[in-house]
């Protein structure tokens, strides 16, 4: 069972993190840094696992990794996983996020928000909205490869096309929801012939009211 995914730079700050197994913020942020303490130090030609750290289990769990440019991505698995398993399982989530944000050197950009304030105000919501909205997708793409500790999918063309069939459905949900508004926009600007104001049938006199008020 996979217990815990990290991914952070090569700096140790955090990008993604998501614990599978109770554990207080205070420890989860001390998981975080004993993790990347001890990724950092291990040199590129060595084997990409090692025996978890204390706080997260000691030697009854693996850290199993891989270094992309700058992100760790850092997987904590519990004996039944095996070691090669999770290296592919990783190699998967790797090109999806390729796959659908398409470049894996920018992923600095997904996880979190670009605060510079060079931007206009407009330019800079709307910004912050896309940024938003990608780092979700990639909480998506994530709960498509596991979900519970327990690994979903590990086909990267399965896990696209949910993606895609997501994201339809939420572009679809979002203009039926603006449909009321705009109906309404499209009665007001509609141009009525005026109505009379009297109407005069012999003796008799109509008075017509104002049906703006009710608009």
């Amino acid at each position: 069972m996979i217990q815990a995914i990290l991914v952070f730079n090569n700096h140790g700050k955090p990008r993604l993190v998501r614990f599978y197994q109770r554990f207080p913020e205070e420890i989860q942020q001390q998981i975080v840094r004993e993790t990347f303490h001890l990724v950092l130090k291990r040199d590129d030609n060595i084997c990409n696992f090692l025996e978890g750290g204390s706080l997260i289990g000691g030697s009854d769990y693996k850290l199993i990794y891989r270094h992309y440019a700058t992100l760790y991505f850092v997987f904590c698995v519990d004996s039944s996983e095996s070691e090669l398993g999770i290296l592919d399982l990783i190699q998967v989530f790797v090109e999806t996020l390729d796959k659908c944000f398409e470049n894996v050197c920018e992923l600095d950009l997904i996880f979190h928000m670009d605060k510079c304030n060079c931007w206009v105000i407009d330019e800079a919501s709307r910004r912050k909205k896309r940024e938003a909205q990608r780092h979700q997708q990639v909480h998506y793409i994530l709960q498509e490869v596991v979900m519970g500790g327990m690994v979903l999918e590990t086909n990267m063309n399965e896990i696209v096309a949910q993606i895609e069939a997501q994201n339809r459905l939420e572009k679809s949900e979002g203009g039926l929801s603006a449909a009321p508004a705009r109906a309404v926009s499209a009665v007001k600007n509609i141009n009525l012939p005026e109505i009379p104001r009297n109407i005069n049938i012999g003796d008799l006199n109509i008075k017509v009211p104002n049906l703006s008020q009710f608009v």
